[in-house]
């Protein structure tokens, strides 16, 4: 704690006590019921509207005959249709389950079949993906289907990418999210028992060495908890007017969908990030706090149209080093950009954790650590032999914590819940250190978790949907250095007998690229006749070595 801030509580403020997140909502609708809570593209939705909205969509479920425990899918971009599905799943006592916006059929039929998802609310742009696989769903009762143009303005305040602009599509086979707006009605929520502690808000699924994603399973206590650490952390308040252009998706940009209603704040929302956007967005509405991406504010200062607009109101902006690490230079950089606005590295975490275990204080700043340890936060470094032995300062090992946001455990896993979950120690499979002044360096993956402009990539997880292909035996997959994307994967295919000779790399690719996101799909393909192993593990190290080692080769030549 010695270098925690004078100015800062040691303890997480919880400013209206412990209670679920939706009834935060209620107290700041009853209390500023005209206040803006969302400002999407210029279009205001007030604290009223979004307790109201988010009240119809959870009498929608219960009308469906959904109940407690039950799992609704988000298969959304950044909209005010997720804020009002979000709170209103919570509301009557269902599980959010957020899905990413990039998954093709494969990646969705799996997290939805994996927590059986009774009811899916899907963006109109997405339900071709829906639609294909939707005889392999059988949980789903329900698809509910939103376009962003039902909340955008008339006349949008900000630039818009062209996805935002494509005009809205209905289903026949889907409920229309704005249909169910206009007919239902917006009356009170039967009460729902909460065990904040126990009982769970919602499933972040992370991929690990098992192949497929794992549901952690997140109490609605640590849905409370870390968004109130983090408004803590940046110093948001009622006045504050916070910009979230991190995808919800994602537990760290969920942060940032939680913590300004936790503060009766109001959240400028964009639906993903866009250079020109964001600078109106601070310019206009006069934003105080940015959760960023460092590529996002190098592409800021780089914009050619950057010199038109203010950004003097930010007081501060967390940023993590996806791709490009946070240095002095870019630091100091964007203070003198904004006039005045610190950009420190956000924190260390996890999905497991609800993430922001760490934060960097901004009177003591040392650039390539992940800060201190966060509120409540208990760390320690052990020896990935001997997860009994406890390392000493200074030396490399796998990180271990535990906290009140830490999860119950994977959904329908136990097995997988034992080698991670110790006595509420989460084993996290991160090789770190800390100094001496109690600043967490991350050194790498362990388990050989890739970074693919910006998103996680775990080998495991792209072999097992490339070893779907027909003319797939099996494969090993392993990262290599990008310039622009920090890493690339290739992959090293057996083919089955008799289709060798009749299966191109090129169609290997286009075949990941229709059935994969974007960051999963291989930018390389090599076929080969055996994989490395050492029983029945396979030896990914062995495949890096030798990749390694061509590289440095070739560009000696």
């Amino acid at each position: 704690m010695k270098h925690w801030p004078a100015d800062m509580p040691k303890e997480v403020i919880l400013s209206e006590g412990k209670k679920p997140v939706f009834e935060y909502l209620r107290i700041h609708a009853r209390r500023t019921p005209g206040k803006t809570a969302i400002n999407y593209y210029g279009k205001e939705i007030s604290y009223r509207e979004l307790d109201e909205s988010s009240d119809k969509f959870a009498n929608y479920l219960l009308q469906l005959g959904l109940k407690k425990g039950d799992r609704v899918g988000l298969y959304l971009g950044n909209s005010p249709q997720y804020a009002i599905a979000h709170f209103g799943i919570q509301k009557m006592g269902g599980i959010v389950c957020p899905c990413s916006p990039l998954f093709r059929e494969m990646e969705l039929k799996y997290e939805v079949n994996n927590a059986g998802m009774k009811c899916l609310v899907a963006l109109d742009q997405f339900m071709p993906v829906v639609n294909h696989v939707r005889d392999e769903m059988p949980t789903l009762e329900a698809v509910v289907s939103t376009s962003f143009q039902d909340y955008l303005p008339e006349k949008p305040a900000f630039h818009l990418l062209d996805n935002l602009k494509v005009p809205k599509q209905t289903f026949v086979e889907a409920e229309d999210f704005v249909e169910i707006m206009q007919n239902m009605e917006a009356k009170p929520v039967p009460q729902v028992d909460i065990d904040l502690e126990n009982d769970i808000a919602l499933f972040e699924y992370t991929g690990g060495t098992s192949g497929l994603p794992k549901g952690a399973m997140l109490s609605h206590f640590a849905h409370l908890y870390k968004p109130s650490a983090a408004d803590t952390i940046m110093g948001i308040e009622s006045d504050s007017r916070v910009l979230s252009v991190m995808p919800f998706f994602n537990i760290a940009g969920m942060l940032f969908l939680i913590g300004p209603v936790l503060r009766g704040a109001t959240n400028i929302m964009l639906a993903q990030f866009d250079p020109l956007a964001v600078m109106q967005a601070i310019d206009r509405y006069k934003v105080t706090e940015w959760y960023s991406m460092v590529p996002m504010n190098l592409g800021i200062m780089g914009h050619p149209e950057a010199s038109k607009y203010d950004l003097s109101s930010l007081k501060l902006n967390l940023t993590t080093s996806f791709v490009v690490a946070l240095d002095e230079n870019i630091s100091k950089k964007w203070e003198a950009f904004t006039g005045g606005c610190p950009l420190l590295e956000g924190a260390y975490g996890l999905s497991e954790t609800h993430t922001l275990d760490t934060f960097c204080p901004r009177q003591k700043i040392k650039y390539g650590s992940m800060g201190i340890p966060s509120f409540d936060e208990e760390f320690k470094i052990v020896d990935f032999n001997d997860k009994t032995k406890e390392l000493p300062i200074g030396e490399e090992g796998e990180i271990v914590l535990r906290n009140p946001g830490c999860m119950k455990g994977y959904w329908n896993n136990p097995e997988k819940t034992a080698e991670t979950l110790a006595d509420g120690w989460v084993f996290t499979g991160d090789v770190g250190k800390f100094d001496e002044d109690g600043y967490l360096y991350w050194l790498g993956r362990y388990k050989e978790m890739m970074k693919v402009s910006g998103f996680s990539v775990f080998p495991e997880e792209v072999e097992a949907l490339l070893n779907q292909h027909p003319a797939v035996q099996e494969n090993a997959v392993i990262p290599v250095p990008d310039p622009k994307k920090g890493e690339v994967i290739k992959t090293f295919i057996v083919l089955k007998p008799g289709t060798e000779g009749k299966v191109t790399p090129e169609e290997i690719k286009a075949w990941a690229k229709k059935n994969m996101s974007a960051h999963k799909v291989p930018v390389y393909v090599e076929f080969r006749k055996t994989l490395p192993k050492q029983g029945v593990k396979l030896l990914r190290r062995i495949l890096r070595e030798e990749e390694e080692k061509k590289r440095k080769t070739t560009t000696k030549k």
